[in-house]
């Protein structure tokens, strides 16, 4: 087995499932199936000759169910999970009972449809995998096939001047890998009078309405899952929708976001540079950019070009982050003007127009 590609432990009862999520794993040449398990007993005794750099794990099986050995794995071998179920939809108790727990990432497991569909959750699902292989479990305990198209494809780049001049200030936020637990962290901090926040986080379709409803449960801010033509308010936070790309827009000096379809943007849809893309051309010197913990590249052209327009940017620094991949590519850009630890961000943001 080659020492350069991350050892992926697939764990579900079903032997279609297994064969499946086996193919998709091995497809990737970063990655190669170390072994599969029926139950979590049987993976017990697979880790005890070998341990993988990632887990995919299913929740309902049989002998012992997936949350309990996710709760136990974390408490005696922490080990990066994505946990791959179909019990964790918008809604469900579940979703959060994973991320408590430990999981690193939750997705949807493949089913049956028209091939981009298939596709889609391919690489959604390697994805996933490798930025769990790389997250730092430790440090999270701590801190609480698709296109690789640029933002060109989904909006023109800006022209260098906001739409309208305005005192509004704006933040938009963007994560990956972590981003569920380090978002939580932020707007569980923020005062009820805080700026609005437009956020994109990478998850699956359905699974951020149930975010936006944990976190508006818990937070003194109003959380919620964007729609097309909502307007963007102080003390409000809206998260772009799975599946769909969210773009800042204005009527007159009012923002609202626009949510609409489009191509996979740097493999992801919603994409953080779209969104970012969306804010240097209507925010210009009042938006407020952050790019916090993820795999890949997704934003860092985008807080780029926040940049350039006159924002201001910030960058999670790596101590803090559960994966640093996108905030070291756009700080290797140039794009970052200051890193912060996460624990500084909700006083960043809630001091920005104030």
């Amino acid at each position: 087995m080659s020492k350069t590609k991350k050892r992926v432990l697939i764990v579900d009862d079903s032997a279609a499932v297994r064969q499946v999520m086996s193919e998709i794993v091995n497809a990737d040449d970063r990655m190669e199936v170390m072994a599969t398990a029926g139950d979590p007993f049987q993976a017990s005794e697979r880790m005890q000759r070998e341990v993988p750099d990632v887990i995919v794990l299913d929740i309902e099986m049989p002998r012992m169910d997936g949350l309990t050995f996710l709760r136990r794995l974390m408490a005696q071998r922490p080990i990066p999970v994505v946990v791959c179920s179909t019990l964790v939809g918008a809604g469900t108790k579940t979703l959060d009972a994973v991320v408590s727990a430990g999981a690193v990432e939750v997705i949807e497991k493949p089913t049956l449809g028209t091939r981009q569909k298939l596709l889609d959750s391919r690489i959604q699902i390697q994805d996933a995998i490798l930025g769990a292989a790389h997250a730092r479990v430790d440090r999270r305990k701590e801190f609480q096939v698709r296109a690789n198209l640029s933002a060109d494809a989904v909006l023109p780049p800006p022209s260098g001047r906001a739409m309208l001049k305005t005192t509004d200030k704006i933040v938009v936020i963007g994560a990956s890998t972590g981003g569920t637990e380090a978002l939580s962290r932020v707007l569980e901090s923020l005062p009820a009078y805080a700026p609005p926040i437009v956020i994109v986080q990478h998850m699956p379709e359905a699974f951020t309405s149930a975010f936006a409803q944990r976190l508006n449960s818990v937070c003194k801010i109003t959380v919620k899952e964007a729609r097309d033509g909502d307007s963007v308010l102080r003390g409000h936070a809206l998260i772009a929708p799975g599946g769909r790309h969210t773009l800042l827009t204005r009527s007159g000096a009012n923002y609202r976001v626009e949510v609409r379809d489009g191509p996979l943007v740097h493999r992801h849809r919603p994409s953080v540079d779209v969104l970012f893309r969306s804010a240097a051309r209507v925010a210009g010197a009042n938006g407020v950019g952050f790019i916090l913990t993820g795999m890949g590249n997704d934003g860092a052209h985008g807080l780029k070009e926040m940049l350039d327009t006159g924002a201001t940017t910030y960058g999670q620094s790596e101590k803090s982050c559960v994966v640093y991949g996108m905030p070291a590519e756009a700080k290797k850009m140039g794009a970052v003007q200051t890193e912060v630890d996460l624990s500084e961000v909700a006083g960043i943001v809630a001091a920005v127009d104030r």
